[in-house]
C-alpha cells in the first residue's frame, strides 16, 4: 500500500480467498488484503513464489496468508481448499476469482484436449469456486464475489481464441450469479484489466513499440501495474460498494 491509499475498516478480519495468488496480479491482491487486516487464503500451482509471498507479507507485520497448493483444473481439490480456508480462518465472504493463463495459440492447431484445458484453466474453476464459497456467504449474511475477465476480447484481439472465449463467458457467469445470489446479499462483479505489467508480461511481450502503441490508445498515459487492479478489488470487497453488483469494472487507463 502507498501512504495515500484508502483504508477499509470493513475488511479487517474479513476472510478472503484468492485464486492464482502467488504471482502477478493475484499476489498484489493477497498483499493488499493482508495490509487491510483481512485474513487471506490463496491457491496456486507455483509453490516457491507462493511461500516467498507469505514470508514477505508476514515480515511486514500483516496477517500471515494461508497458502494451499492447488491445480485449479482439479475441481475437488479447489473446493476442498475453499472449505479448508473456511475451517481455519472462518467463513469465506470474499472470493476473488483471479487465476487465468493467456497462452497464445493458433486456431489452426487447437485440438479438443487443448481447448478443454484452456477452458478449465480460464473459466470452469470460477464457477466451481463460487459453488463452494457461496454457501458460506449465505450463512454469514452476505459476501462479495469478484470475477476476472479480460479486455482482450473486447478489443477483438486474435491469437488466443480459447482464452478470449473463456473470458467472454465470465461476464455471462457474473451476471447470472448476481441474479441468483442477490437475494442472499451476495454481490457478484467482474473486473476487466487492461494491459497490466506483471513480470510475465514484461518478459514475454513488453517492447518499446508495444508500450508506445498501448499508451497511444489509452486516455491516461501511464502503463498499468498490478496494484492498480488490486485497489479496485479492495473497493469491491469492502462495504463501500455494498450496492454494486452484476457490473463490469474496467481498469485499463481508458483503452477500451
Amino acid at each position: 500500500m502507498q501512504p495515500n491509499d484508502a483504508v477499509y475498516p470493513s475488511l479487517t478480519d474479513r476472510v478472503v480467498f484468492v485464486t492464482g495468488g502467488a504471482t502477478g496480479i493475484g499476489a498484489s491482491h493477497v498483499a493488499h488484503f493482508a495490509a487491510q487486516g483481512a485474513r487471506v487464503a490463496f491457491v496456486d500451482i507455483q509453490e516457491q513464489p507462493a511461500k516467498a509471498l507469505v514470508k514477505a507479507i508476514a515480515a511486514k507485520g500483516h496477517p500471515k496468508p494461508l497458502f494451499i497448493p492447488c491445480d485449479l483444473r482439479d475441481i475437488p481439490s479447489l473446493q476442498a481448499a475453499i472449505k479448508t480456508a473456511g475451517k481455519k480462518l472462518g467463513p469465506v465472504t470474499v472470493l476473488v476469482n483471479n487465476a487465468a493463463h493467456d497462452e497464445r495459440h493458433d486456431w489452426k492447431t487447437v485440438t479438443v484436449d487443448y481447448w478443454e484445458d484452456r477452458l478449465q484453466v480460464n473459466l470452469r474453476h470460477q464457477f466451481f469456486a463460487i459453488q463452494a464459497a457461496a454457501p458460506m456467504m449465505q450463512k454469514a449474511g452476505g459476501g462479495s464475489i469478484i470475477n476476472f475477465g479480460s479486455i482482450s476480447w473486447h478489443l477483438a484481439m486474435g491469437g488466443m481464441p480459447a482464452y478470449t472465449t473463456a473470458k467472454a463467458g465470465i461476464e455471462g457467469l457474473t451476471r447470472s450469479f448476481a441474479k441468483d445470489l442477490g437475494p442472499d446479499n451476495i454481490r457478484v462483479n467482474c473486473v476487466i484489466p487492461g494491459w497490466i505489467l506483471t513480470e510475465r508480461q514484461k518478459t514475454l511481450w513488453l517492447t518499446p513499440e508495444a508500450e508506445a502503441s498501448t499508451l497511444a490508445a489509452q486516455c491516461l498515459k501511464r502503463m498499468l501495474v498490478p496494484d492498480d487492479v488490486a485497489r479496485m478489488v479492495l473497493w469491491l470487497a469492502a462495504d463501500d460498494s455494498r450496492m454494486c453488483t452484476s457490473q463490469l469494472f474496467t481498469v485499463d487507463g481508458g483503452w477500451w
